[in-house]
């Protein structure tokens, strides 16, 4: 049995596909190619996702970028920088283990496995978020604000 691209993403995030059983040990990266292939855009994907309302052809993510290590602290994110993001797609499908969408910009957006830097930003993330309330967590889960108005802004 096949499964969809929305499953396959869906265990992308997740990092159901550990090859040690730990979700920890995998996640996912964004890789976004221009129509000439030339890559535009790298990033590892926080754990959560969302579809568009209502049926819209929309996927909401967020990519890990404005991480820091500070002298005196933790690794750290720089919440008003690694805001969600839309991916407005007007195609899908699974692809060699990837969700490949095809974007209504004329780019193509691949969601595959995290590895290397992109792997190490995504357990950078994971420590981060811990370190956040259940209000401040949730809110950032729900994929819903443009903005960050708190801690780590």
């Amino acid at each position: 049995m096949s499964s969809t691209w929305q499953d396959r993403l869906a265990d992308l995030i997740a990092g159901n596909h550990s090859d040690t059983g730990d979700p920890v040990d995998a996640g996912a990266q964004l890789v976004v190619t221009h129509p000439d292939g030339s890559e535009a855009f790298r990033a590892a994907l926080a754990r959560q996702y969302r579809h568009g309302d209502d049926g819209e052809p929309i996927v909401w993510i967020r990519p890990l970028v404005g991480g820091e290590e500070l002298p005196d602290e933790d690794y750290i994110f720089h919440l008003a920088q690694a805001r969600r993001r839309a991916l407005a797609w007007v195609g899908a499908q699974v692809q060699d283990g990837a969700v490949v969408l095809q974007l209504s910009s004329g780019q193509v957006a691949r969601v595959e496995p995290a590895t290397g830097a992109e792997l190490v930003e995504l357990q950078r993330w994971d420590d981060f978020t811990s370190r956040l309330t259940g209000d401040q967590l949730a809110e950032l889960i729900q994929l819903r604000e443009d903005s960050w108005q708190g801690p780590f802004a």
